[in-house]
Order: C-alpha cells, then structure tokens, then sequence
C-alpha cells in the first residue's frame, strides 16, 4: 500500500509540474520567440518535443494519479464502474459534437493532444473527462453527506453540483484551449460568449450529469461512508490544479470574466463542499480506555 501511495504522489507531482512548467512555455517562451532561438540545438529540441507531447504527458499523468487514488479509497470496483461508463459517454458525446455539432456546437480538435480517435477526438480528451470529473462528483457527494445521509433529493444534488463543478471547469479552459495564441481546439462558428457558443456549456453539464448519473445507479450497492474530508485532497487538488492552469492562461489573454464565472459557480463551492465534509472522528473510546488503564494500575 506505501507504495502506491508513493506512485499516487508521484504522479500528482508530476502532474501540477506539467501544469507549471505548461504555463512556462505557453506565456514566457512561445511570445519571446528569440528565447527558443537561445536555446541551443538541445534546448530547441527538447521545446519541440515538450509542445508535442507535453499535453499527453499532463493528462496520463493526472489520470494515474486520478486512478491510484480511486482503486485505494474506493476499489477497484467503484473505480473501475465510474471510468469506463465516464471515459466511453464522454468520448461518444465528443465524437457525436465533432461529426454534427451536438451537442456542443462545431468544433474541430488540432494537434498537441495525443492520437485523434477516428480522426476526430484526441484520445486523451476522455481520459480528463474521467479525471476531473471523478474529483468533481466525489467532492459534491462527500460534502453533501451522500452515503452518510442517503436521499433521492441528496443523490441529485450531488450530481447536479458535481456537473456545474465539471462545467465551471469549462468556462476556463475555452479561452485558453481555443482563443490564445496556441490553440488546440477552434469554432467553426465562434459563440457568443467570448468565442465559445452557449451550446458547449449545455453540452458539458449534460454529458458530465449522465456520467455521474450512471455512477451513482452503478454505486447503489457500494458504500463510501468512510469518505471524509481528509480523503478529498487529491480530488480537490486536481480539480483546482486543471482550474488554475486554464484561468491562468485565460486571463494572461484577457479572458477574466468567464474565469471568474467558473471560480464563483466552481472553487468556491467545490472548497466549500470540502470544507462541509465529515472532518473525521477520532476513537475517543480507545483514548478514554488507555486514560483508564494507568488509574486502574495504581489503584492496584
């Protein structure tokens, strides 16, 4: 078990460095061109290579880290029940939106993202579907007190505000993924909102809301009442670390207001469902059993 939490630790680190050093190249070397140019043959080289595949490496990162932590905290059954329905409905949704519009408007993926399935969707775009999304609706449903309290009314909170969570995600990543100087999506008719159509975000929480449906009907028999706020860390680290690295690279563009509109309707709640979560309860029995053993004694 230490070492897969090593591994676990190991990837997440890994991860939010990707997203550092993302950030690095995307706002202080790509608009200084005579950089890259100072940089020698291996350094060229290596930027090269860090702008192809550095995207990939980010996401398999994110999503070792992601899947580490749900086969130890939840098994390898709730693991296994949320990936594969989340990674083949989002990859279905993305292929239906790429070949005919719906449901999240015209759009075509460039390169930067690893193997396009059919052609069309980068394999890794399902991959952080699964990723962040678990982390999303694994931080509504613990903070909404799900397993602990169950209720159709709690079930359905939890999916609806782990979908607005996933979605405020987006109003982040558009801008930075579609209108900045290296893009790695574009409209083929721009939206009305700041370049992206109100349709894609329709289509996000519809697609997330499916997928953290599908989990909770597949989970019905599974309890995670041991979840507490102790173990939504990661999740929330990752949710917050994809936020930031998006935000960051949509406000360096002038995109402040969408990214403040995912911090309101995104952080803010996923922190404060963190924070309502069950901080854990230590075994006040076995503390109160030792006080007594040592009074017990010198009686004796």
């Amino acid at each position: 078990m230490k070492q897969l939490v090593s591994a676990e630790r190991f990837c997440l680190s890994g991860h939010i460095l990707a997203k550092v050093f993302g950030l690095a190249g995307l706002l202080l070397v790509v608009p200084h061109p005579e950089l890259i140019m100072n940089l020698g043959t291996v350094g060229q080289k290596a930027y090269q290579m860090s702008m192809a595949g550095g995207g990939v490496f980010d996401i398999l990162l994110g999503i070792a880290a992601v899947s580490i932590y749900a086969y130890r905290q939840l098994g390898v059954k709730a693991w296994l029940l949320f990936m594969l329905p989340t990674i083949f409905i989002s990859l279905g949704s993305e292929l239906l939106g790429t070949g005919t519009g719906f449901p999240f408007g015209e759009y075509s993926y460039l390169s930067g993202l690893g193997y396009k399935i059919a052609g069309l969707v980068p394999f890794t775009i399902p991959l952080s579907w699964f990723y962040v999304g678990l982390s999303a609706y694994l931080i509504a449903r613990v903070g909404l007190s799900v397993d602990q309290k169950p209720s159709l009314l709690r079930h359905l909170g939890a999916i609806a505000i782990g979908a607005v969570m996933f979605t405020s995600w987006d109003f982040a990543l558009e801008p930075a993924m579609s209108q900045t100087a290296v893009p790695f999506w574009f409209w083929e008719k721009p939206g009305a909102f700041f370049g992206t159509p109100y349709q894609n975000y329709a289509g996000w929480f519809g697609t997330s809301a499916i997928f953290m449906s599908v989990a909770a009907i597949l989970w019905r028999n599974i309890s995670l009442t041991k979840l507490q706020r102790s173990h939504l860390t990661l999740p929330l680290v990752v949710y917050l670390t994809n936020f930031i690295f998006a935000g960051v690279l949509s406000c360096a563009a002038g995109y402040w207001i969408p990214v403040s509109l995912g911090v309101t309707v995104g952080v803010i709640p996923a922190v404060l469902l963190w924070w309502l979560a069950q901080p854990g309860i230590k075994n006040t029995a076995a503390i109160e059993s030792s006080n007594e053993i040592p009074v017990v004694a010198a009686y004796k």
